[in-house]
């Protein structure tokens, strides 16, 4: 983060089942792993810190800087549990989040349904005014009729307000008219605005994306205010900052603003360790795999770098399907993500088939096997039961795993509905949950045009070194790494995330009638917008400039990233354009579309501080020793594999205990404070010199 970057720096991610903590002090890494408290979460932060502080050997006082990610925003989606909210928007586009864009996402299913609207019909306000898509005025904005739908706002008792018009993305001023008008009237209420939140072209996603800001806006508000007063009275009176979607730092007073921005921040966490880790040991192709209490994660990361894009879905109510989510247009790291967690529940369906989630047994109560009034079996009770994890061992030795309970629970909801034993029950539950894993994977590598073989997984969250070699046989993956620290992956990865911001602005223009005046004219915009928000967040330093055109054939229904280095447009700028969108093309889809012009539908414009580089790693050699290993192990246990169905004596080792560069074959189980590492018969392990566990096929 720079040459005067703090000393003492805490990373935080709250998750569904549990709360992170990452301490960096002067270059070493103390961890704590708290379970959430859903009635406050920050008292959860509190502790991690005064835990990870006391393992340190320091005050929490003496902490510079704090940053954070959290999921909150995003299971308020989900859950619904968000603020009375109302949407302003134009006169004949009340139904847009309702009618959706009419596409079907699941063709063959005549009952199909579609998500509720975030905001119901009867809150959502319709004023008259219009703008055409150049953003000039055609019909003047009807004062008395916001005045009127002020009065509706109101009598309706709301505390949120979304106002998104039709082309707003090229001309705020409607919009902005409309703020000034209900903030002078209702100084209380909370607004937002599509072309702060959103300013992109397709009004269903704009319009879904400033409901989900406004939904969200006073529960965030409310929780960063509560969560910087926790930190100060415990002493912390340091920079506190939020990760975003897209992987960089913002202030607390920006995600407060605009806290839509941190819907996938804690997974954004995660890509950015995966991707350390890849470029500290060169790997060009990685795909990242962080399995935490309540989600899965799958993520592409390319040249060091994770795959980004503008619009991804929350809430999906068909699994995996493209279109059955809400959608959010702002920039985001590309992942798919599952309801598959170490407190997924279990359960037997009309089919007699065995399911996993996504439905979660979370902190409160926990799994059976927490002893914290959990009845029901999930993925941890069925690992317990298989043997991969220690009893006394489990997140640091702070929680006591019951292995009698997670019997009970794994025999009544699943045994003795399917006539077999408690084994089978979490032999079953183990495959089911791997597969619909390895699906997910198989589905995104495939959207991405991937061949996941040539790949190496990087694995961490707590639950994903259980299951991470079952998913590389299922993948045919043959290498993997387990990092270091692996199970609180996420929050080291906040502490590695740089200063960033992106802003996405739509103006449709063909090649053909290029005006570079209005382009270089919404580019100083954007870079006014981006740098206001770096220095918002403290930043002042020198940023890394990157500037993408999204263009398409004229007549297409989507486009593509292009890379642009010009920072000045002339006429004859389209000439670079236009080969640079022909190539890139042509590597897409094999082929260019002679005699279309091209079009330039939306610029995304990002400034960000160069992160310092890793210190590079060279792979030790996994070659096995003749003789005993040098690394004696602490105990044996009987593990039942999920590949090959059978028990065998398993040897239990501690990471730390492992010697550096000797390979030994599996079946084994690596033991650390937050995880534990299955290494199964087809698979050795290697610890590294950064002590990276390496795992490679060797059957």
């Amino acid at each position: 983060m720079g040459r005067n970057s703090p000393k003492i720096r805490a990373g935080v991610d709250i998750g569904g089942t549990f709360t992170d903590v990452a301490l960096d002090c002067n270059g070493k890494i103390y961890t704590a792993k708290i379970l959430t408290d859903y009635e406050k979460p920050e008292r959860a932060i509190v502790a991690g810190l005064k835990a990870a502080a006391a393992e340190a050997a320091i005050s929490v006082g003496q902490i510079e800087t704090v940053i954070h990610g959290t999921t909150l925003a995003t299971n308020a989606l989900i859950e619904r549990h968000g603020a009375r909210t109302a949407l302003i928007t134009s006169e004949g586009f009340r139904d847009v989040i309702e009618m959706r864009t009419e596409g079907r996402f699941e063709q063959y299913d005549l009952g199909i349904t579609l998500p509720a609207p975030l905001i119901a019909r009867d809150s959502r306000f319709t004023v008259a005014g219009r703008l055409d898509a150049k953003g000039l005025e055609l019909v003047p904005l009807d004062l008395a009729g916001v005045e009127a739908v002020i009065e509706r706002l109101r009598a309706g008792d709301y505390e949120s307000v979304a106002i998104g018009l039709i082309h707003s993305y090229r001309n705020g001023v409607h919009e902005r008219k409309v703020r000034d008008l209900v903030t002078k009237a209702l100084p209380d209420i909370s607004v937002s605005i599509s072309s702060e939140v959103s300013p992109q072209i397709r009004e269903f996603e704009r319009f879904n994306t400033v409901c989900a800001n406004a939904y969200v806006k006073p529960l965030i508000s409310s929780y960063l205010n509560r969560l910087a007063g926790a930190l100060a009275d415990e002493g912390m009176q340091c920079p506190l900052y939020l990760i975003h979607s897209g992987g960089g730092l913002m202030s607390l007073r920006s995600a407060a603003e605009f806290p839509v921005r941190l819907l996938e921040s804690g997974p954004a966490g995660g890509a950015i360790f995966a991707s350390d880790i890849a470029s500290r040991y060169s790997l060009p192709d990685v795909v990242s795999f962080d399995m935490g209490g309540t989600t899965a994660k799958i993520c592409l990361i390319e040249n060091q770098t994770p795959k980004t894009g503008r619009v991804f879905e929350v809430a999906r109510t068909y699994r995996f399907k493209k279109g059955s989510g809400m959608p959010i247009s702002i920039p985001v790291i590309e992942m798919i993500e599952i309801g598959a967690g170490g407190g997924s529940i279990a359960h037997v369906d009309e089919m007699n088939q065995v399911r996993v989630g996504p439905e979660s047994a979370s902190s409160e109560p926990g799994p059976a096997c927490y002893g914290r009034g959990g009845q029901r079996p999930t993925v941890t009770d069925a690992d317990l039961m298989l043997g991969k994890l220690e009893p006394e061992h489990f997140a640091g030795g702070s929680i006591r795993l019951d292995r009698l309970a997670s019997e009970a629970a794994l025999e009544n909801d699943i045994a003795k509905l399917l006539g077999g034993t408690a084994i089978q029950a979490a032999h079953a539950i183990a495959e089911v949950v791997d597969e619909s894993m390895a699906n997910a994977a198989r589905m995104h590598a495939v959207e991405n045009g991937r061949d996941l073989e040539k790949y190496t997984m990087i694995a961490y969250g707590g639950a994903a070194p259980l299951h991470a070699v079952r998913l590389c046989e299922k993948l045919g993956i043959k290498r993997l790494l387990v990092p270091s620290g692996a199970g609180v992956g996420s929050a080291i990865g906040f502490l590695r995330a740089p200063f960033s911001y992106e802003s996405l602005r739509s103006a449709v223009m063909r090649l053909e009638e290029f005006d570079a005046g209005i382009v270089n004219k919404l580019l100083d915009e954007m870079e006014t917008e981006v740098s206001s928000f770096l220095k918002d967040a403290g930043y002042e330093g020198e940023a890394v400039r990157e500037l993408r055109a999204y263009m398409r054939y004229a007549g297409q229904g989507w486009e593509i990233p292009i890379p642009v280095d010009i920072r000045l447009f002339d006429k004859a700028s389209t000439v670079t354009l236009r080969e640079r969108f022909v190539s890139s093309y042509v590597e897409l889809f094999g082929h260019a579309v002679e005699g279309l012009d091209l079009e330039i539908v939306s610029w995304a414009l990002s400034l960000r501080t160069e992160p310092v580089p890793p210190k590079r790693v060279q792979v030790c050699s996994s070659e096995v020793r003749s003789g005993t290993p040098a690394a004696p192990a602490m105990a044996w246990r009987d593990v039942l594999d999920a590949k090959t169905g059978k028990t065998s004596r398993c040897a239990i080792y501690e990471r730390g205990h492992l010697v550096q560069g000797e390979a030994i074959d599996g079946p084994l189980i690596v033991l650390e404070r937050e995880t534990s590492t299955y290494v199964s018969p087809d698979f050795r392990v290697t610890r590294q010199q950064d002590d990276c566990l390496l795992i490679e096929r060797r059957i």
